[in-house]
C-alpha cells in the first residue's frame, strides 16, 4: 500500500491517481499560514506513515511554495517511512541550467541542491520523478544522496495519435531535434530552425518535408508560445495541411496560452504537470490535457 501526499495545487491529480490504483491511499496535510504569512503546516495520521511506502506530489510553482513544500519532504523520512518517492512533474527552474558569463546563477543547480538534502528513508535514498527534464545534464545536479528518476511523458503523445493518418513530427529547434528525434522512428521528421533577418528573428524549415501532412510540433515545455506559433507558420507555409503541437509543461505564464485562441492549430497537447494552467485550458480549443495520472500511479508503484 503507498500512502499518496500532495501539495493543493496537485488535489485534483492525486485524485485520479488514488482512484485509478487501489494500492494507493491518499493522505492528508493541513497547509495554514501564521499570521506573518509563514507556513503553518501538519502532516495529518502522521504516526501511521511509520514503516509505509509514501509518495509526495510536489508542485514548485513559486519560491514560496519551494519552501513550504521542502519543509513537508524533509519531515516524511524523520517520520521513518519505509520509501518516499517525491513526484516533481515540472522542475520549474530547468531552463535557467548553465551561465554564459560570470555572475549568471544556475538556479537549476540550485534548486537540486536543496532536493539533494532531502534525508533518506528506512530502506534507502528518496526518488525524486521528473517529466522531460528541459536538459538532460540537470540530472548531474543532484548529489548521490538522492536517486533522480528523469521520466518523458511522449509515450502519452504516442498513444493519442496512433491511430492518426498522414501524420509528420516537427521540432522547432536542434535541442528538441537532439532529445526527442529517436522516439519518433516511425514517422517522418521535420526540423526547424530560429534566424534572425531584417525583420527580426523567424522560424524556417530545416529539414524534413510537411507538404500535405498534417504536422505535430514536439517540444518539452512552453512559456509565451511565440516559436511554437511562428514554426505553425513556416509548416503551413511549407505545405502542411494542418498543424497540431505537444508539450509536456504548459507553462504559460501571465495567462500566455490566450495567445494560442484562434491561432488554427489542429490540436494542442499539453499534460497537467502544471496544474494551474491545465485548470485554466481545460475544455479551451484548440487545448486537450493528456493526464499523468496512469502513468505517475504506475511509476510509484513500481519497486515497492
Amino acid at each position: 500500500m503507498i500512502k499518496v501526499l500532495f501539495c493543493p495545487q496537485m488535489t485534483e491529480l492525486a485524485r485520479q491517481i488514488c482512484s485509478q490504483n487501489e494500492n494507493c491511499l491518499p493522505g492528508e496535510i493541513s497547509w495554514q499560514n501564521f499570521k506573518d504569512s509563514f507556513p503553518d503546516l501538519r502532516i495529518k495520521d502522521a504516526a501511521e506513515l511509520r514503516n509505509s511506502h509514501v509518495a509526495f506530489l510536489a508542485c514548485f510553482d513559486s519560491p514560496g511554495e519551494i519552501f513550504r513544500q521542502l519543509s513537508v519532504i524533509y519531515e516524511l523520512p524523520r517520520l521513518a517511512v519505509k520509501s518516499l518517492k517525491v513526484v516533481l512533474p515540472y522542475f520549474s527552474t530547468g531552463t535557467m541550467e548553465r551561465v554564459d558569463q560570470e555572475g549568471e546563477i544556475a538556479t537549476a543547480a540550485t534548486l537540486a541542491r536543496m532536493l539533494s538534502n532531502i534525508p533518506g528513508t528506512m530502506s534507502g535514498p528518496v526518488q525524486i520523478i521528473i517529466y522531460d527534464i528541459h536538459a538532460l545534464q540537470e540530472r548531474f545536479y543532484f548529489s548521490d544522496k538522492v536517486v533522480p528518476r528523469l521520466e518523458t511523458a511522449i509515450p502519452m503523445l504516442l498513444d493519442r495519435i496512433k491511430d492518426m493518418e498522414n501524420i509528420a513530427i516537427a521540432f522547432p529547434d536542434e535541442g528538441a531535434w537532439k532529445r526527442f528525434a529517436r522516439i519518433f522512428a516511425d514517422y517522418p521528421l521535420i526540423t526547424a530552425h530560429k534566424v534572425r533577418d531584417h525583420e527580426g528573428r523567424k522560424v524556417i524549415i530545416r529539414e524534413g518535408d510537411p507538404l500535405g501532412r498534417h504536422v505535430v510540433i514536439v517540444d518539452d515545455l512552453v512559456m509565451t508560445g511565440g516559436t511554437l506559433i511562428q514554426c505553425r507558420k513556416a509548416l503551413m507555409d511549407s505545405g502542411a495541411s494542418q498543424v497540431s503541437a505537444f508539450v509536456t509543461h504548459g507553462v504559460f505564464p501571465g495567462e500566455a496560452w490566450q495567445g494560442f485562441v484562434g491561432q488554427e492549430f489542429a490540436s494542442f497537447w499539453l499534460t497537467d504537470s502544471c496544474p494551474g494552467t491545465a485548470l485554466k485550458v481545460k475544455g479551451k480549443s484548440p487545448f486537450e490535457i493528456l493526464s499523468l495520472a496512469g502513468d505517475i500511479s504506475n511509476k510509484i508503484a513500481s519497486d515497492t
